[in-house]
């Protein structure tokens, strides 16, 4: 049985979809953005309007980057990609795997054992995420998201770029319980689908915590860049309307939180 300490994890959301937390002794990292504010061309020019709130050399040495997609700067920019060269190990797509060294590929509901200081591991699974409306990834590209799950401690999961609630449904039904959920929120706009979000918002966010039991829901990637179309004071909102704001645990940028 678990204890009430071993039920956390602590976290620290440095901007953006970009989350260290510790977990069962090891230190891990969501879609490393680093960069300060800027511009970035592509298909679609995607602007950053704030900087992290901590450097990587702030928050010390990291074990794992659980990674949901390489090909968006608001998921892994310029310094992140620096950064990734500093970890052992990095998590994400096949297609990221293709395209940078030293990324592991985690397809979709394959496990990877990673060890743990006390002599036991820790599971990582990939699970499915969708980055947009069905069909979308000839457009966004495939993402994943990722489970945790270690003898005595909580079972986390990171959603990634996920807009689908039925695929959060189908992740729950598969995996059973989970203690923690890290939603990628912020209903995400940058114009391709017309009005179609990318991410979650706030109705489908509460939608999502609603399969998800009793998880705790920590809310990220719903700042820091143009695109993001709806707050975190909207989130609050919606879900105290729908009866589950005592199940939201927002991060202010910068500062240490226990979790769950």
């Amino acid at each position: 049985m678990t204890t009430a300490t071993q039920n956390r994890i602590k976290a620290l959301l440095v901007g953006g979809p970009t989350l260290y937390f510790e977990y069962a002794g090891l230190a891990l990292i969501t879609d490393p953005t680093f960069d300060e504010p800027g511009d970035y061309p592509g298909g679609v020019t995607l602007h950053k309007l704030t900087g992290p709130a901590v450097t990587p050399a702030e928050l010390g040495p990291v074990d794992i980057v659980l990674l949901s997609h390489d090909q968006h700067a608001d998921n892994l920019d310029h310094s992140g990609r620096d950064f990734l060269t500093t970890v052992g190990t990095v998590l994400s797509t096949p297609d990221a795997a293709a395209r940078i060294p030293g990324v592991t590929a985690l397809p979709n509901w394959t496990t990877v054992a990673h060890a743990l200081p006390d002599g036991g591991s820790v599971d990582i699974t990939g699970v499915p995420a969708l980055h947009g409306p069905p069909g979308c990834e000839s457009v966004t590209g495939v993402v994943t998201g990722f489970v945790l799950r270690a003898t005595g401690h909580p079972t986390v999961y990171v959603s990634g770029d996920n807009a689908s609630v039925d695929i959060v449904g189908a992740i729950a039904q598969r995996i059973g319980r989970i203690d923690i959920a890290v939603l990628h929120v912020g209903a995400a706009n940058p114009g391709r689908f017309g009005d179609t979000d990318v991410t979650l918002n706030a109705r489908t966010a509460l939608q999502a915590a609603e399969l998800l039991g009793e998880a705790v829901i920590v809310p990220v990637h719903a700042e820091g860049w143009a695109h993001f179309s709806e707050t975190l004071d909207r989130l609050e909102l919606i879900f105290g309307y729908g009866g589950q704001r005592e199940r939201l645990q927002v991060l202010e940028k910068g500062h240490v939180k226990p979790i769950g």
